[in-house]
């Protein structure tokens, strides 16, 4: 007979205010079982990284990979704030100082047809017993968004029985470590009996008590770091007999006077960095106010038409968060109006589609300026106002104009916005019609990073 006991963190987001409960709860409680005899395991499932935090965003991550070094994470596996928050060449470097297993099966290099470098497809962990336990990962496969960043993003179903059949006759016991969010870790459960437990992630689902499919014992710790999974295995003669999972609230956790002051001094420290890096000197102030003299949003929207090299550009003004007063402008001015992890996207449509689409603009305008978005790239609070550059739309005559000229039904038409608008769901055309082109790797505050250093530079 023998213990088993799994910890795993996911979606931690850069909530680094969480940090130094979750760390003392991991190694301590690592310590006590290891102790008591007991093999113990500790996983992460991806994003533990979030470029709206200053730290990582200055850092690249690195500094995110430092923390994750002082638990001695047995594996960890990528989400997609890894996987297209960083460009390639950032992905490429981010685990160069980590001291734990990069796993991960559904990444291939465009180029190279081969996996990353810096990631293994499986890991076998031999217990103190000859217990052989399998690691395995996968993440979420994005085409859209892997494909323009260098990257060819596998299937579950392409990539998944291919690593059962290499790893299942090596171990005892198979873990998937999933950021695939829950309705896959469902599909797999049901699919995959040979999967013993399933680490989910992604979706931000929390499981208090844990779940079973069948044999599969499933576990998830929601977002933020406000829970921590634990999955207990009982093992005989190599084989699980027991198993169940729980989700530690962290909120619960005893915390010390310290904890506070060393979340704020993350923040601090990432600040610092980016206020050392100067990008442009402005003689006017650019506000969020769109009655401004000079918006903050008429600006990025130049900056967008520079970018993508086309005449018209779209954007919601509740992407802007703060103003950037005049004078020298820097990294952490923008990085707190723009925290966003937004990629720029260029879309051709027809006359007739681009009416369309204007046309579900403008019946949900109103309903946006106060709707509340979470997720999909958005680190704001509301959607806010739809501004043009180069569109109008004349509700008297109901009339889509480009560049003051009415819109053309059957000639082509192309405007740069960000992939925002194609992933919320009040805008379908740009989906369903659009000839859509990913801009990578830069952000949307970087692009308006490199507009302002253009044209206002440092004198």
């Amino acid at each position: 007979m023998e213990e088993i006991v799994i910890f795993h963190t996911n979606d931690l987001h850069s909530h680094l205010e969480n940090w130094p409960k979750i760390r003392r709860y991991l190694l301590s409680q690592k310590r006590a079982y290891e102790q008591s005899g007991k093999t113990v395991l500790t996983l992460d499932l991806g994003d533990f990284i979030d470029r709206w935090h200053p730290l990582t965003e200055a850092t690249d991550g690195q500094a995110n990979i430092e923390l994750m070094n002082e638990i001695g994470y047995d594996a960890a596996t990528i989400g997609n704030n890894e996987g297209v928050g960083n460009s390639k060449e950032q992905l490429n470097h981010l685990y160069d100082n980590g001291n734990f297993d990069v796993l991960l099966g559904n990444l291939v290099d465009l180029k190279t047809r081969k996996a990353p470098i810096w990631a293994k497809p499986y890991k076998i962990i031999e217990t103190k017993e000859n217990t052989n336990i399998g690691l395995i990962a996968l993440t979420a496969p994005f085409p859209l968004t892997y494909e323009p960043n260098g990257w060819d993003i596998q299937s579950i179903n392409e990539t998944l029985p291919l690593l059962i059949r290499e790893v299942q006759p090596k171990c005892d016991s198979l873990i998937l470590m999933s950021h695939l969010g829950i309705d896959e870790d469902i599909k797999i459960a049901n699919s995959y009996p040979e999967i013993d437990v399933l680490l989910g992630s992604h979706t931000h689902h929390l499981f208090k008590h844990g779940e079973k499919i069948n044999r599969t014992q499933l576990s998830a710790a929601g977002k933020f770091g406000y829970y921590i999974g634990e999955v207990h295995l009982t093992i005989d003669h190599h084989q699980i007999i027991h198993s169940e999972a729980k989700a530690i609230p962290t909120a619960e956790l005893p915390a010390l006077a310290t904890d506070q002051r060393e979340s704020a001094d993350y923040l601090a420290l990432g600040h610092e960095l980016l206020q050392a890096k100067k990008v442009a000197q402005i003689t006017k102030p650019l506000l969020i106010d769109l009655n401004a003299e000079q918006p903050l949003i008429v600006t990025t929207l130049k900056a967008l038409k520079e970018k993508g090299q086309t005449e018209v550009a779209i954007l919601n003004n509740g992407l802007f968060l703060s103003d950037i007063p005049k004078g020298i402008v820097n990294e952490d001015q923008l990085h707190e109006t723009l925290p966003h992890p937004m990629h720029l996207i260029r879309v051709t449509l027809t006359g007739s589609e681009l009416i369309r689409m204007v046309r579900e603009m403008e019946k949900n305008r109103h309903y946006l300026r106060k709707f509340p978005i979470t997720g999909m790239g958005f680190r704001g609070k509301v959607f806010g106002e739809l501004y043009y550059d180069g569109l109008a739309y004349d509700k008297q005559k109901r009339q889509v104009l480009w560049k003051s000229q009415p819109v053309e039904l059957k000639r082509t038409y192309t405007f740069t916005t960000v992939d925002h608008f194609m992933f919320i769901p009040f805008f379908p055309t740009i989906e369903l019609a659009g000839e859509v082109e990913f801009l990578f790797p830069e952000f949307i505050r970087t692009v308006l990073a490199n507009y302002l250093n253009e044209h206002y530079p440092i004198l």
